[in-house]
């Protein structure tokens, strides 16, 4: 493809409506939490499943309050054990003294995500070591697709579905390759808003689990991607710390123009997720409880994730009993404060949008600085021609900031590919950043500056820039 072609690719509407819920939670809790296992073996004793103090709405509440639109339950992990009542396995939560095994955990998590507003996905591990058709082939795929659908058919609207290529033996050491097009079709068939995300044509995993990102991450990559987590041989097999922090599973350089020059496949639109735990580990363990990530550190993987063309995807393990343990909740009201102080527009106000040109009338070039919107079409972009197209945020008097937010129109695809801040307080210009990608936001945080204007010059794009927002602000270091 050329590059003008590569341009245009667009994001369907379910992956647009996902990367605008920007921030959401993982929820890992189960057997493991009980035995304080990470990986459990299968067929454990159900017995111990009892969370006496189990409160889905209090988890909800706790999340959003952190600052996240949607939450994912692991509803089955790799050792089989369903946090709903399946009618396919009697490893779950109807054979545990839980709620007096009338319990669904799902459907309580679900109703709590349905009445706060935030998005319900669920994970359903492919790998089930308590299933005795593991291995088996369609047998297996067939057992997978009922539990699938029970999810997808039972608990209301779904907007992820959360998949990991997790593959190891069956019994008598069987292999058991995943019907991943058996998968899809059934999702889109019964949830056809929901996104397939990591091993899934939707969104992809950003490469590592410790919440690192690149410098450019771009959202239209290669098309053999979507393929990358769901090789058996490659998948994970155990948890053995190298490969949860592993910083190298894919290329650093995935959308440039020369990564665009050395291949020659389809490109798709695929963006990335960062995921990460607060914890060391994706299970509750009490001894963790003095490693829980500051919520400073949180924020600082926010804005590099949220602010570099990702979305966050942060695990919150609740206790054995079922509660959020007090380290958490600390670290995610500090997180919740500082998120919230994003959407500060006090210095924006009075402020006014000039351009080099452009295609837009005054007004719409206006709206960028004056709140938050998504139009169908860019508030601004440049008339063809102009080689090298700027914006300028002029203040009412000089402002103190330490904070640029840029976002692109990404409707119209991912564009810019390189840019410079520069900063005036009369005529005496001098360069403050530069920066390479925007996508769908980028967070630039600059040293403490003050001044009385802000320009914003395209060095390199691929097809002209289309801006929907600009935002200028002092955030707590």
């Amino acid at each position: 493809m050329k590059l003008e072609e590569i341009c245009n690719v667009r994001p369907s509407e379910r992956q647009l409506k996902w990367q605008r819920l920007e921030f959401y939670g993982f929820i890992h809790f189960g057997m493991n939490t009980m035995t304080g296992a990470e990986w459990g073996l299968g067929h454990e004793d159900r017995s111990l499943f009892n969370p006496g103090q189990l409160d889905a709405s209090e988890w909800v509440s706790v999340l959003k309050a952190s600052g996240m639109r949607a939450v994912i339950l692991t509803c089955k992990h790799h050792d089989g054990f369903c946090l709903w009542p399946s009618r396919y396995s009697e490893h779950t939560v109807a054979h545990t003294p839980w709620r007096g095994g009338k319990g669904d955990l799902v459907r309580e998590v679900a109703d709590a995500c349905r009445q706060q507003g935030l998005v319900f996905g669920t994970y359903l591990s492919p790998w089930d070591r308590t299933e005795q058709t593991y291995g088996e082939g369609k047998a297996y795929d067939d057992f997978y697709i009922q539990q699938l659908t029970e999810l997808l058919t039972e608990y209301g609207g779904i907007g992820c579905v959360w998949l990991d290529g997790a593959n190891g033996e069956g019994p008598g050491g069987k292999k058991q390759y995943y019907d991943w097009d058996r998968y899809y079709e059934v999702i889109r068939r019964l949830q056809p808003q929901c996104v397939i995300s990591v091993c899934g044509p939707d969104i992809r995993w950003v490469g590592n689990e410790a919440g690192q990102t690149r410098a450019e991450e771009w959202s239209v990559v290669p098309k053999l991607l979507q393929d990358a987590e769901k090789v058996a041989e490659k998948s994970q097999q155990a948890d053995d710390g190298r490969f949860s922090r592993s910083l190298n599973s894919m290329d650093e350089d995935l959308g440039s123009r020369a990564a665009i020059a050395a291949y020659e496949g389809e490109w798709v639109w695929y963006p990335a997720e960062v995921n990460t735990s607060i914890r060391p580990g994706w299970f509750y363990h009490e001894e963790e409880d003095t490693q829980v990530r500051s919520g400073s550190e949180l924020f600082d993987i926010y804005l590099n994730a949220v602010g570099g063309n990702a979305t966050f995807l942060l695990n919150i393990p609740p206790t054995k009993e079922g509660l959020i343990a007090e380290p958490d909740r600390r670290a995610l009201a500090e997180l919740g404060r500082r998120i919230a102080g994003l959407s500060d527009h006090s210095l924006m106000r009075g402020a006014e949008v000039r351009a080099s040109s452009s295609a837009g009338d005054r007004e719409r070039v206006q709206q960028l600085i004056d709140g938050e919107v998504q139009p169908d079409q860019p508030l601004w972009q440049p008339a063809e021609g102009d080689s090298e197209p700027w914006l300028e945020v002029v203040f009412p008097q000089k402002v103190a900031f330490n904070t640029v937010i840029l976002q692109e129109q990404i409707t119209l695809g991912q564009r810019v590919e390189a840019f410079e801040l520069w900063t005036a307080d009369q005529q005496q210009w001098s360069k403050l950043a530069e920066g390479s990608i925007i996508g769908y936001r980028r967070i630039i945080r600059v040293p403490d500056t003050t001044a009385g204007r802000l320009k914003i010059v395209f060095k390199q794009f691929r097809g002209f820039p289309a801006l929907s927002h600009v935002r200028v602000l002092s955030i707590e270091e």
